[in-house]
């Protein structure tokens, strides 16, 4: 079985991120770069399939800038077998994200696409969804486990009210949530290992892929500033402290 692993490069989970001058987004320059956390649980899970003799191959496809190389090779040496790059300039939306992993999954003929729940730069969790329709696949989304056997993929989902279980006919799209998987460290041999592992270079453009943006920011601004809150020592206070701020 071969698997297709989608990984995104964004500002790293411990950088407290800052706005541009002009308001325009969010200040990239100079800042930790790393694979988006929930596309290293998919890694992770996809390595545990190939580790348990399941999976055959794993592709890690990224789209973005030549520095996502760095991403991909993170991914390889992980466990990946190889990876393609989508290189492009343009922020590109999760449509066309979609897009670009429909044409790669015509081209590679996975049975399984394991993607991250959402990217934490823009939180859309919108990709994974949207391939599965384009692809008239079946999708299970924030999996909290993943079992596959015999050509079915068993896929406890969290949900609102608790864990949902489904059974899903391969090929599928599954979507990873904080707890299917404890992220591996790469060890220094397999760093050394993934520099010779394969990464083709695509443009959206050989994918009849248009990456131009469709949505237009109009500002990014911080969040208003809370009031600082208040201790108090009886529940007669609280309340006393609710109704004088016109909560109750």
């Amino acid at each position: 079985m071969k698997v297709v692993v989608p990984v995104k490069r964004v500002v790293d989970y411990n950088v407290k991120v800052r706005l541009k001058a002009d308001g325009s987004g969010v200040e990239r320059a100079n800042l930790k770069m790393s694979m988006n956390p929930f596309d290293e649980i998919a890694v992770e899970a996809a390595v545990r399939l190939k580790e348990k003799g399941i999976a055959h191959e794993i592709v890690a496809v990224s789209i973005g800038s030549h520095q996502s190389t760095e991403t991909i090779r993170t991914a390889l040496a992980m466990g990946a077998d190889r990876g393609i790059l989508v290189v492009t300039e343009d922020e590109v939306e999760p449509l066309a994200v979609a897009k670009i992993l429909k044409a790669i999954c015509g081209a590679e003929q996975p049975q399984l696409v394991i993607t991250g729940k959402q990217a934490i730069d823009d939180d859309a969790a919108q990709t994974g969804p949207m391939l599965a329709a384009l692809l008239g696949w079946a999708q299970a989304t924030r999996a909290h486990t993943l079992e596959i056997d015999a050509g079915t993929a068993r896929v406890e989902c969290e949900v609102d009210n608790g864990l949902q279980t489904i059974a899903l006919k391969l090929p599928a799209v599954v979507t990873t949530d904080l707890r299917l998987a404890e992220p591996r460290y790469a060890s220094l041999p397999n760093i050394m290992k993934a520099k010779k592992k394969p990464i083709a270079e695509k443009t959206a453009a050989e994918y009849g892929v248009d990456t131009a943006s469709r949505l237009k920011v109009l500002g990014v601004a911080e969040p208003a500033v809370r009031p600082a809150g208040v201790k108090v020592k009886s529940i007669d206070e609280l309340l006393n402290t609710l109704q004088a701020a016109g909560a109750i």
